[in-house]
């Protein structure tokens, strides 16, 4: 048996100096980029026994993921840096530079972009709100697809089968020829899934085309998914009346008749042209999203029927000017979010309530980057944005689901914010390089966070104050050839923190007293393996918590606590074995400490989500015809959960979301 070392040498592109990534907006190599920079490549997708995105990015350092129920990333969320249950309000996620992240919570649909779709994966921590505004204050997650205009043609054909039910396939195809190239797939996936009442069956399906003009390029992307899915719910515990259904029933459904779906469509042109050294780009984007969910909640049901569109256009320009090069752009966003709201799905034709909320943001920006010497680097950016809300509620008191419906006063409200980094970076000698940066980033409130309940479970429109934060970090770095090594120290103050506040009467939104997210970042790579070390500390520095006297109290104080749902150390292993010289086996663990639980940001439950671990590991045979694959996720039977909340009413009350046990795979792959 000998190491795979060279298998594993491409991953070090992840501290390469002169690799390009796209995520600034305009092809830059690292070696320019003040920053914690990853780069995922096929090759590491191919190793890994990561079965979804998420699987496969939290495995980077500075990653957790927020897992409801382990059935094809459903439900998924990605936490950079320590934001607990608004982590995905805070990191932002492209897809071929395009944002994923919608204007309400639902979350990026993972499940709409297959593994077997993707080029590469690039991650910029701490750095985006600049290039990218709202959302991106953790960093960026940029997913980049493969390329329409690779020469040739290729087919390739994928299939799956799983424990728990679980069946899924995948066609691609691709034809590029001179200067045209088009690639297209289609993905299935069905799974009973490991709760009960947590059917999850999705499709989706790609589709795009590429001309390169002279010194210019035209770009046209096309997406269609659709998912149907049941809501087993938590399990709950509650030890003073001796409660348990995690230990008792894991597998069971609390909620037996809840369910969701969701329909969406993207569509995308972009077009690039060169003059000389100077780079022109625009893009003109479109989204909608269909979701329907139904809420039996005890004999005391909702349903709602929500679509939301996105429309934007975004131009940009590159300039390099002696030893500058200046990046300059405008965003143009708007978010249109139609919510429907009944008690039955029969009962849609006639709603209680209309809810509409519409969003517009401006954003300009300009980045420098400097050149100081051959061996530093320096960026300097800034941005202001603009967003105007409008939102109405129609209420309708004979509809058949209104017993005591209410329709919130129409809000209009125009909110402005700004960004600003400051980076130098610096190489020591061709193996050592060090980086430092401060920066602001900022988060505006969504539309499911606007509309919420007051004090007398009246519906309101609530605009939040936007989020800010300040990040500064430091880091230096160590390569040579497929030897690694990265350390960052990072600190995060966050301000006026947008978040669900549980406590009050009814469900309402709150802005956060001053929080700090800090910490150590530590990687290494040497061979065939891999390590990754995540130290973080996250703290509320002062306040209170308004609460109320129906919940669990008033005005509670969280000075000092800890935030709930970040694990104070994570750590990921990796190692690639080629037992022969078309056989690998490859082999994960990932360690997470105790965490809060969401809804105890007073830390008084006397509970925390216990510290867990979870090995994978995948055997690959590769035939020239394609690969055979098996996979073993949780091999050691680990009985956990990465999700729990507290209930806002009952002092020891809380509910858990268990995720899979012991659970095997066989993936068979064709490619022509």
């Amino acid at each position: 048996m000998r190491l795979a070392a060279a298998a594993l040498a491409v991953c070090s592109t992840c501290f390469a100096q002169d690799v390009l990534i796209t995520a600034p907006r305009f092809p830059e190599e690292i070696r320019r980029m003040p920053a914690s920079i990853t780069v995922i490549t096929q090759e590491d997708i191919e190793r890994s026994a990561a079965r979804t995105l998420p699987e496969l990015i939290s495995g980077e350092v500075g990653f957790t993921a927020k897992d409801f129920y382990g059935n094809n990333a459903a439900y998924t969320s990605l936490d950079l840096r320590g934001f607990g249950v608004t982590g995905a309000q805070n990191t932002l996620v492209l897809l071929d530079g395009r944002r994923l992240n919608d204007f309400d919570l639902s979350g990026v649909q993972w499940a709409a972009i297959p593994l077997a779709s993707i080029e590469r994966v690039e991650i910029v921590r701490g750095a985006g709100g600049v290039l990218y505004g709202d959302g991106a204050v953790a960093g960026i997650v940029n997913i980049v697809t493969r390329s329409p205009l690779a020469p040739g043609k290729s087919f390739e054909i994928m299939g799956r089968v799983a424990s728990y039910e679980t069946r899924e396939g995948q066609v691609y195809g691709a034809y590029g020829v001179g200067s045209v190239g088009a690639n297209a797939s289609l993905h299935a996936f069905r799974s009973d899934g490991y709760r009960e009442n947590n059917r999850n069956e999705q499709e989706n399906a790609t589709l795009s085309l590429r001309w390169a003009l002279g010194d210019g390029a035209l770009d046209l992307r096309f997406g269609a998914d659709r998912q149907d899915i049941r809501l087993p719910g938590g399990r709950f515990v509650q030890p003073s009346i001796g409660l348990d259904e995690y230990s008792t029933d894991r597998r069971g459904a609390s909620t037996p008749l809840d369910y969701a779906s969701r329909d969406g469509n993207r569509a995308r042109v972009s077009f690039l042209q060169r003059f000389g050294v100077a780079e022109f780009s625009i893009g003109a984007d479109t989204r909608d999203k269909d979701q329907r969910s139904y809420f039996d909640q005890g004999g005391f049901p909702t349903y709602r029927a929500d679509d939301l569109e996105l429309r934007s256009l975004t131009p940009r320009l590159k300039v390099p000017w002696r030893d500058h090069t200046v990046v300059v752009g405008v965003d143009l966003h708007r978010w249109q979010y139609r919510s429907q709201r009944t008690d039955r799905p029969e009962n849609l034709v006639r709603p209680t309530n209309q809810v509409s909320i519409d969003q517009d943001t401006t954003g300009f920006y300009l980045l420098d980057t400097i050149e100081l010497t051959p061996v530093t680097v320096v960026s300097a950016g800034w941005r202001e944005e603009r967003a105007k809300y409008s939102g109405q509620d129609v209420v309708d008191p004979s509809a058949p689901g209104c017993s005591f419906c209410s329709a919130a006063p129409a809000v209009s409200e125009t909110q402005r914010e700004h960004a600003w980094e400051l980076g130098v970076r610096h190489v020591f000698t061709p193996r050592w390089a060090a980086f430092a940066r401060a920066g602001r980033a900022f988060r505006f409130v969504n539309a499911e966070e606007i509309y919420e309940s007051d004090l007398n479970f009246a519906p309101q429109f609530q605009i939040l104050r936007p989020q800010s934060a300040r990040t500064h970090e430091a880091g230096a770095e160590w390569r040579a050839g497929s030897r690694a090594a990265r350390a960052t120290l990072f600190r995060v103050d966050v301000f006026d923190e947008i978040h669900l506040d549980p406590f009050t009467t009814g469900v309402g939104n709150t802005n956060l007293p001053p929080s700090r997210r800090q910490g150590a970042e530590l990687e290494a790579r040497w061979g065939g393996f891999k390590a990754a070390y995540a130290y973080t500390d996250a703290k509320f520095l002062e306040g209170t918590l308004q609460g109320s006297p129906f919940a669990i109290g008033t005005n509670i104080p969280i000075g000092g606590k800890t935030v709930p749902l970040v694990p104070r150390h994570k750590l990921n292993l990796a190692a690639a074995w080629d037992v022969a010289p078309r056989t690998r086996l490859s082999g994960a663990l990932t360690a997470v400490s105790e965490q809060v639980l969401d809804n105890d940001e007073p830390n008084t439950l006397g509970h925390r989500i216990p510290a867990y671990y979870v090995v994978d590991v995948k055997l690959t045979q590769t035939y020239r015809w394609g690969r055979l694959a098996a996979t073993l996720n949780n091999l050691l039977n680990e009985n956990y959960y990465d999700y729990a909340v507290r209930s806002a009413f009952t002092p020891d009350r809380y509910s858990v979301y268990p995720l899979p046990e012991r659970s095997f795979g066989f993936i068979a792959e064709l490619r022509l």
